[in-house]
């Protein structure tokens, strides 16, 4: 089997009904899907299979055959982020940072379907996806400023210069 992984063709030796999660993690080393819930619920092990959001814990690997399969390291690196990935950083829409890749392909296949910044179908776009943290605000804040196309300069934030705890001066 092979895939097309972040651009990079592959070629797969894992059995046919494993997973594209322990694909992705164990046989290429790509930690960014995470193994949440393994039963689709969470949304933490979310990628791109063609451009489409999948849960890659319950997607058998021979069911993606010559695939291209997108995951976060494949949207941006830190030194050349992409919108989502800048403006996630803008807003804090992390904390521990679990369900954060796949909140952010959620976001990008929204997105790249033409969402637009309106919170309602933003919560649509992300529903099924499971954040013990943040309590979505945040998260929500970010893809709407990513699918209005804001841009950031990534040494100042939407906390504010005065939230000493974050590197600002009191």
């Amino acid at each position: 089997m092979n895939l097309t992984v972040n651009g990079v063709d592959t070629a797969i030796g894992s059995g046919p009904l494993t997973s594209l999660l322990d694909v992705l993690r164990e046989e290429l080393g790509i930690t960014s899907p995470k193994a949440g819930c393994e039963q689709g619920g969470c949304g933490a092990c979310t990628v791109l299979v063609d451009g489409e959001a999948r849960r890659s814990c319950l997607t058998p690997v021979a069911s993606v055959d010559g695939a291209a399969i997108r995951t976060v390291e494949g949207l941006g690196t830190p030194e050349n982020m992409s919108p989502v990935q800048q403006a996630f950083t803008h807003h804090y829409a992390a904390q521990c940072g679990f369900c954060t890749s796949g909140m952010m392909m959620a976001a990008q296949a929204y997105i790249d379907g033409g969402g637009i910044d309106d919170p309602k179908a933003i919560q649509e776009a992300l529903g099924g996806h499971v954040c013990r943290c943040t309590g979505y605000v945040k998260i929500i804040d970010a893809v709407a400023a990513a699918a209005r196309g804001d841009s950031f300069d990534l040494t100042v934030t939407a906390a504010g210069a005065a939230m000493t705890n974050l590197g600002g001066v009191a």
